[in-house]
């Protein structure tokens, strides 16, 4: 299984940027896809996640309004729209999969190898 992360990058505070995971080179499809990231000295921490079946979504309320989760299925990818970053944002975010379900206790099974986004102020 392998999913792969792009659009990390430098930004400014203020600044967006959409992350992408690529989850087309694996052999099924996933029902439940999330975002996590890892801020320096701190846990790694559910971001966001996305179900097929039910369309359930959830965001962090860390940062809910300024985060948006989406999935293209035809694609089998999933996307994080990061709005108004914010220093407190930089981490590396991964992206994880999972072919039943993720929670904010129970990650998926699958994890790509993270982007970096780092913003200055």
């Amino acid at each position: 299984v392998q999913l792969v992360e792009s659009g990390g990058g430098s930004v400014q505070a203020g600044g967006s940027l959409r992350l992408s995971c690529d989850a087309s080179g694996s052999a099924f499809n996933f029902n439940a896809m999330a975002w996590y990231r890892q801020r320096p000295g701190k846990q790694r921490e559910l971001v966001a996640f996305t179900t097929n079946a039910g369309s359930t979504t959830y965001v962090s309320d860390s940062v809910r309004g300024r985060f948006t989760i989406s999935r293209d299925n035809a694609k089998n990818m999933v996307y994080l729209l990061i709005n108004s970053l914010k220093p407190e944002d930089t981490a590396v975010y991964y992206c994880n999969a999972d072919r039943l379900t993720i929670s904010y206790l129970n990650p998926g099974a699958y994890w790509g190898q993270g982007t970096q986004v780092t913003v200055s102020s």
